[in-house]
């Protein structure tokens, strides 16, 4: 029984090995800062913490239609911690851009340079709702709300595009989807769910 499961893991497709560069699409996460800090960031003394920051980048992932790799092999080097460091401006710091790259940046295919270049342009594509910014109390609202605020921002943005997560009852991130050109898409079906139950959204410190 052993040689024969062992013959069947050799015989699955290529896709299962999360190979560099091969992928469908992007997912572009932001994170709500004050959620996090509330959440982990507070309790591990995150230098992020200590700024006064709204969404800032998760992180670009390559995407399948369903699914997704990570932690790839690729030929590609692995950044500097001045590259690293260079991400802490949109993502808080540099060791979050270091795992990233780590977990997502390494299945891309691309270099750790042209990677976080991406990953500032996919960024600064996206209009932030500067209404959120202006927040000044925790609120309780409908994860529908932060989407709706995205949409406005964003004319090229459609609503299958766009999907608001919770974590800890809090707004956790906004993700949208990308094509490997950084044009929004349809999210696949594994993305496309959003948290369904009233949430609360910490205001910037």
């Amino acid at each position: 029984m052993r040689w024969f499961l062992a013959l069947m893991m050799l015989a699955l497709p290529a896709q299962a090995q999360d190979r560099a560069g091969v992928f469908d699409y992007y997912v572009l996460s932001l994170s709500w800062s004050p959620s996090w800090c509330a959440g982990t960031g507070d309790a591990q003394g995150s230098p992020q913490c200590d700024r006064s920051l709204g969404f800032v980048l998760h992180g670009l992932w390559p995407q399948y239609e369903a699914g997704w790799p990570d932690y790839c092999d690729t030929s590609q080097g692995d950044p500097s911690r001045r590259q690293t460091g260079q991400m802490s401006d949109i993502m808080g710091t540099g060791g979050a851009a270091w795992h990233q790259w780590q977990k997502h940046g390494r299945c891309s295919g691309l270099s750790a340079t042209e990677y976080f270049d991406l990953s500032r342009e996919a960024y600064e594509s996206v209009e932030r709702p500067d209404i959120l910014r202006q927040v000044r109390e925790t609120l309780r609202l409908d994860p529908s709300v932060i989407e709706a605020a995205f949409l406005e921002s964003n004319d090229e943005l459609e609503p299958d595009g766009v999907t608001v997560t919770c974590r800890d009852n809090r707004i956790q991130e906004v993700r949208i989807c990308l094509t490997r050109d950084l044009e929004p898409r349809r999210c696949g079906r594994d993305v496309i769910r959003d948290c369904s139950y009233t949430a609360s959204l910490p205001p910037m410190r």
